[in-house]
Parts: C-alpha cells; structure tokens; sequence
C-alpha cells in the first residue's frame, strides 16, 4: 500500500481518538508467534500493526494509541521507531502523537484495554481496530455522519451484531468507554450486547477485503490477497529454489531443487504448510 497521503483529512467536531489493539498473544498462529509478536507478523512485507494504524490514520483522529503485553518489548521498540523515524522506513506519516498503552500484569481484553486508557481518552469519542486483522481502506466514509451518540460497528459481511460478527472497526462514544473497568473483559459483552439491546448501536456492513489473521492458513490468505496472489518475500529471504503462493520472511531459505507451495517459511527452512 503506498503511503499515506498528505491531504488525510484533518480532525474537526468533536475530539476522535484512535485505539490499536495490539496486546494479545496468537496462540492459535503459532509457530509464527514463537518469532514475532502477532501484530509484527507482516502481510504484503508490512507489520499488521502499521496497516491498523494507517486504517486509524484515514479517519479525523487527533491522536492514537497501541496497547501492548505480550511480548511487548519487540513491539514497543518497533512503535519506538515509528516515532522516530517517522515516513520513509514504515511507510507511515503520523501525523498525530502516537501513544503506547502497557498492559504490565495481564492482558485486559477488548474492553478492559479501553477502561486501562480511559485517563488518555478523557472525554473523548474513540475508533476502536484490531491490529491482527487485515482490512485495508480508509476509515473515513465509516466515521463520517456518525451521530456520536450510539456505538457504530463495521462488519464484515453482515448486517446485525452477533457474538461471531467480523468487527472491521468500531466508533464508542465517551459516555460508553467511560463506564469500562480496567480488568480483562471483551466489548461484546461489557458494552455492545446490551447497547444492540437497547437501540443504542448501528451497524454498518463492509463488503471490502477482511482476514482474521488468527491462524497461519488465514494468515497465508491475507499474503495471498495483499500480493494478488503471488509469492510474498521479505528482504533478507534466500531463494535458490522456487516458490508458489508462499510467505517467506528475512531468515528464511528456500534450498536449490526445493519447490514450495502454499507455505510459510519463518526462518531457516522451518516451514508451515497450508493445505
């Protein structure tokens, strides 16, 4: 994706806050998260991180925030170096101040996130993305004509709230992200399932490219989608042999005479088949 335009709208009405969360362990990609933290798993050779906060950066944000628990130091420095160098490395312009919320102790949920950030929010309305999920495109048509009253959720492919629905994105109003306590808790259950009860919610369907990337065959399809199909290949990759619909990230090496389909190498020649 090229980078993000210089002409991103500029915040105006009331205050609107962008929240990445970033702090959950993947223990359904493993092997992968025994390398990376899950939101630096990279798709189409970018951290999943940069794309949710490029996605938070195409709607009038005045700021965003990252929460951050397992393994959090590769994580924090990478966001670290986001700051400083700001555009050319991640491809990012951030042109709001970029906060990293640390979950010390345990990691709090979806909801327990935004009670944890409640001081930073203060009032403010928040955008809410989910750095493992792959949905490209700007965030603006979604934000905008939103009342500020009622929750606002985008879903991918439907249009009612179930426990299962494919959340592309969320907007909460204040007075919904003050009530959240700082303990682990989802949104489903502490604020949209009774909001949906209550008419305070509105669905938005999305029809747009979305991949959980929750386990290595989603996060192969993702690759797939963001290349057009073809071959994904990090800098830093030895190819002697041919590929086919695989990830290849730095430290990997595909032999001479190897042939590999549909596969994520990882470093070395430790591979994930997907079939």
């Amino acid at each position: 994706m090229a980078p993000m335009p210089t002409d991103a709208p500029e915040p105006s009405g009331p205050e609107l806050v962008g929240v990445v969360l970033a702090a959950g362990a993947g223990t359904r990609l493993q092997p992968l998260t025994r390398f990376r933290p899950k939101a630096l798993c990279p798709v189409g050779n970018r951290p999943l991180v940069d794309w949710a906060i490029e996605r938070a950066l195409s709607a009038p944000i005045h700021r965003v925030a990252v929460n951050v628990h397992h393994d959090r130091q590769a994580l924090q420095a990478h966001l670290h170096r986001l700051r400083i160098h700001d555009g050319p490395q991640g491809n990012l312009q951030l042109r709001v101040p970029l906060h990293v919320s640390v979950e010390e102790h345990e990691a709090l949920g979806t909801a327990g996130a935004l009670g944890h950030l409640r001081p930073w929010i203060e009032g403010a309305a928040v955008l809410v993305l989910n750095a493992d999920t792959w949905c490209p495109g700007s965030l603006e048509p979604f934000v905008a004509g939103w009342d500020g009253a009622r929750i606002r959720l985008l879903v991918s492919g439907g249009d009612r709230l179930t426990p299962t629905s494919r959340i592309a994105a969320a907007l909460m109003p204040w007075d919904e992200v003050a009530r959240l306590e700082p303990t682990p808790s989802g949104l489903y259950e502490a604020s949209w399932r009774a909001a949906a009860a209550e008419g305070r919610l509105e669905v938005v369907r999305h029809d747009g490219p979305f991949v959980d990337c929750g386990t290595p065959a989603q996060y192969l399809e993702a690759n797939l989608l963001a290349s057009g199909g073809a071959s994904v290949i990090e800098p830093g990759a030895v190819v002697e042999g041919t590929v086919e619909e695989c990830v290849l990230w730095a430290d990997a090496v595909v032999e001479p005479g190897e042939h590999l389909r549909r596969a994520i190498r990882l470093a070395g020649t430790l591979t994930v088949l997907v079939r």
